[in-house]
């Protein structure tokens, strides 16, 4: 991954140049072919890799946890995701939702 000496934006790559993904910048460079072997690029990167943290996520496909309990069947296993709810020295908060009844609930680590 390239990133903009002026502004700090990632770059992309546009046939022979570099081009700052921010609009309001508009820095471009020629392409150093040597480097390209030093980057790392997403473009092959699934939504399988990504957590997701919005309370309203669909929970289904997440990864599960097995060391919670529902309090309303009693089922042992929620899907789960994170959000960091406290400042960045603190453990994220884990938000749950049952994988038989659907029950949602945060739990603090």
């Amino acid at each position: 991954m390239q990133f903009c000496d002026d502004c700090g934006s990632m770059m992309k790559a546009d046939g022979d140049h570099m081009v700052c993904t921010n609009d309001d910048c508009g820095t471009s460079s020629e392409r150093d072919r040597d480097r390209e072997s030093e980057f790392v690029s997403t473009e092959s990167q699934t939504d399988d890799e990504v957590i997701e943290s919005d309370a309203n996520a669909n929970f289904e496909g997440k990864p599960k946890a097995t060391d919670v309990v529902c309090d309303d069947c009693g089922n042992q296993e929620a899907w789960y995701t994170l959000k960091q709810t406290a400042s960045a020295d603190e453990p994220p908060t884990r938000f749950f939702k049952c994988t038989e009844c659907g029950k949602r609930w945060r739990g603090y680590n």
